[in-house]
């Protein structure tokens, strides 16, 4: 029974649902208030990844040893990682009416973490995840239930089209693990 459930959660989550014209609105206007503040948010969902997922750290040899979240915040690789993330988020952002150009972009970044980084997949998820959390603690009035749900469904989009560009580079450690 609990294989069957962890299937159909990996399954679930493999599957993008189709972002509304008016959830892509709700996530643009949101998005705009919380990209004023990129760098801190930014930063504060990479600390908060690396809090809730120590293990997320082995990928990074600047700030892997780490463990007092303000020399995490005063890191300036952190800092300049944490504008890369919020950039690649921006475009895809920005480009909800062309799925063409947000395919790409989330390509671009699957691939580099799967060849180049060998990064687990899994960790979009966590990322993902914690940047729902740190956008709905710090924006909490924009954050309604339609923005929430709305939001739910960008972070299913960038999950799934990462891993697909996975697969694509043919990776082959691909866990089935769930958060």
């Amino acid at each position: 029974m609990e294989k069957v459930q962890g299937e159909m959660e990996i399954e679930r989550w493999e599957r993008s649902e189709e972002i509304s014209e008016a959830e892509k609105k709700v996530i643009q206007e949101t998005w705009s208030r919380v990209y004023a503040n990129c760098e801190d948010v930014g930063v504060s969902i990479l600390i908060r990844l690396f809090v809730n997922f120590p293990s997320a750290k082995q990928y990074f040899s600047q700030f892997k040893h780490m463990e007092d979240p303000l020399e995490m915040e005063r890191s300036l690789q952190l800092r300049k990682h944490a504008q890369r993330v919020m950039g690649a988020i921006n475009s895809v952002v920005e480009n909800l009416d062309d799925p063409e150009k947000v395919s790409s972009v989330l390509a671009l970044v699957g691939k580099a973490h799967a060849l180049k980084h060998k990064v687990e997949p899994i960790y979009f998820k966590k990322l993902t995840g914690v940047m729902l959390e740190v956008i709905a603690e710090a924006y909490g009035n924009d954050f309604t239930p339609e923005a929430h749900g709305a939001w739910t469904k960008m972070r299913t989009l960038i999950y799934t089209h990462v891993t697909a560009a996975y697969k694509e580079a043919g990776w082959v450690s691909y866990p089935s693990a769930t958060l």
